[in-house]
Parts: structure tokens; C-alpha cells; sequence
């Protein structure tokens, strides 16, 4: 197949726990047309200790303070060569050894800008407890609280050359905000793949308290007006009620 070169990128704080199996799954995937960068804030535990033992797979590393994750994905899109751009966090595995492979046909078969596909949710002992099933998008869907997970979301990186990239002021929903910007606000294409592509271990920074949430929510708001949702306020109550089924 004469697929796409796809730039994968990590990016880890603090993730000696996660980061190798994070890695082994990339360096695993058995389409090989890969770029592989690696951003970290600065860990203080033995995260750079394990990305040392990699480094001749490892394309590009930086290791420096940022101004949280997405600041630090727009360092990573900074240095990517692929045609096709996506990103594994530290704390994230993919699903089988042939997603990227999958990811790259569709690419090369299909007439479309972005690629998502599914997501299962995992506890500490690898069990799924949440399923994400994101389903075909039809336009306008995003007005009723629908969203693909930002984990399996692969684009091309010229949209980020266009549209720009992941923006800092809107927090918890910084690759919301990049989702609707792209696809509902500017109509680009979007392809489900219909795969479970990531494994996700359970936990994330809007959802440790209730204040986090709110904060959340909050972020989620402001993304919606600015990217031209309906009714804002009734999106965001929609939202969270899409997760209950994920559970069953």
C-alpha cells in the first residue's frame, strides 16, 4: 500500500508508570512510514529515563517546561514532516498493532481530510469499564452534544498549516474546540473508521473534582459560541448525557 507518512505524537509529564507501554505500541504498529516525536514538560520522575532507552526509534524529543498539554502538542505539530498528523498520550495504548495501518488506507482510499474511529476505556488491571463508540458524523450532529474522541482523531497536516492549531485559552476542551473548529465550523470531511484504535486508562484533569468540572463545562461553553453551535446551553447539557450509554 502507498499510504501516507503519518507523524505520531506523544505527549508525557510525569508518565513513568504509562510511558513505555505508550511507546511499545507505537514502535510495535506494522505500518513503519512513521514519525515519531515525543514532547515532554519537564518530568521530574523517571519518564526521560525510559524515553532514553527508545531514543534510536524516537524521531524527535523535546524535554522542556510548557504551558500545558496542548501548548505541548503545538510543539510536537511544529515538528512534524507526515502528511497525516495524530497524537498518543502517554497514559494511552493502541488497541492492536494494525491501527495505524488501518488509519493510512482509509487516507489513501478514501477523498477525506480526517480520520476518528472508537475508543475503549480501561481500569489499572486492563478491564474495559466504558466503551466509546463514536458513530458515522452527519452535519450539524455537533449541535446535540456529539463529539469524536480527540485520541483517535488523525488529520492532515495541512489543515493545521490552514486552520491553525490547538488554542491555549480554552483549557480542559482545547481539542474540543479543535474538533469543531475543523469539522463543524469549516465543513471539512470527516471519515469513522470503524475500529476500536486507543485503549485509555480511566482519569483526566476535568473530571478530578467538582470544580474541575464545572470549569469544564465552562471551557466547553466558550468553544461552542465561538465555533458557531445552535443553542450552546442545551448542547452542554447534552453533552455529558452522550457518556451514560458508553457504559453499557
Amino acid at each position: 500500500m502507498q499510504g501516507p507518512k503519518i507523524s505520531i505524537i506523544t505527549v508525557a509529564y510525569n508518565a513513568q508508570n504509562t510511558i513505555e507501554r505508550c511507546i511499545n505500541s507505537v514502535l510495535q504498529q506494522s505500518l513503519k512510514n512513521i514519525q515519531y516525536i515525543i514532547v515532554d514538560g519537564g518530568s521530574t520522575d523517571d519518564t526521560i529515563k525510559i524515553i532514553d532507552k527508545y531514543s534510536t526509534n524516537v524521531d524527535a524529543f523535546i524535554s522542556e517546561p510548557d504551558n500545558g498539554i496542548y501548548d505541548a502538542m503545538n510543539k510536537g505539530i511544529a515538528l512534524a514532516t507526515g502528511d497525516v498528523i495524530g497524537t498518543i498520550n502517554a497514559d494511552d495504548f493502541f488497541a492492536d498493532n494494525d491501527v495505524l495501518y488501518n488509519i493510512a488506507k482509509v487516507f489513501a482510499e478514501q477523498d477525506t481530510a480526517i480520520i476518528y474511529g472508537d475508543l475503549d476505556y480501561i481500569d489499572p488491571n486492563d478491564k474495559v469499564i466504558r466503551k466509546w463508540r463514536s458513530g458515522k458524523y452527519r452535519k450539524g450532529i455537533f449541535n446535540w452534544g456529539w463529539m469524536p474522541p480527540h485520541p483517535t482523531f488523525y488529520c492532515k497536516r495541512s489543515l493545521f498549516e490552514k486552520l491553525g492549531g490547538y488554542k491555549l485559552d480554552y483549557g480542559s476542551a482545547g481539542d474540543y474546540e479543535l474538533m469543531l473548529r475543523f469539522i463543524h465550523q469549516n465543513n471539512i470531511n470527516a471519515y469513522y473508521l470503524n475500529k476500536v484504535l486507543i485503549k485509555m486508562v480511566v482519569g483526566g484533569i476535568s473530571n478530578k473534582s467538582l470544580g474541575n468540572r464545572v470549569q469544564a463545562m465552562r471551557f466547553d461553553l466558550k468553544a461552542m459560541k465561538n465555533n458557531s453551535i445552535f443553542l450552546p446551553i442545551v448542547t452542554i447539557l447534552l453533552k455529558p448525557l452522550r457518556k451514560i450509554a458508553q457504559f453499557f
